[in-house]
């Protein structure tokens, strides 16, 4: 298994459009429903108002590498480009 802990550092009041935007075009609810994927799961960090924390667990390398070639990873890059200012990925194998 593979864990993915993302922090993402929105621009200043950026984080609910962010996450707005995740949500409005389903990215989230896509990577749920993919193949090999475990958990997906958004979180706001409560002291940090501009951050927003990203659960992600899937099966092995081989369906995260499908997964980073989906329209809605292209998407998410887009959303990224467009109102953080910083991410922060943390991986683990199980």
């Amino acid at each position: 298994m593979i864990c993915i802990n993302v922090t993402y550092d929105c621009k200043p009041g950026m984080r609910e459009a962010f996450y707005g935007a995740i949500r409005e075009r389903g990215i989230d609810e896509l990577c749920r429903n993919e193949n090999g994927c475990r958990r997906y799961e958004y979180f706001n960090a409560i002291e940090k108002p501009d951050r927003l924390l990203l659960a992600e667990i899937w099966e092995d390398r081989e369906v995260l590498a499908v997964h980073q070639k989906t329209a809605h990873f292209q998407v998410l890059q887009e959303l990224k480009a467009q109102y953080v200012d910083s991410v922060d990925l943390s991986v683990m194998t199980k």
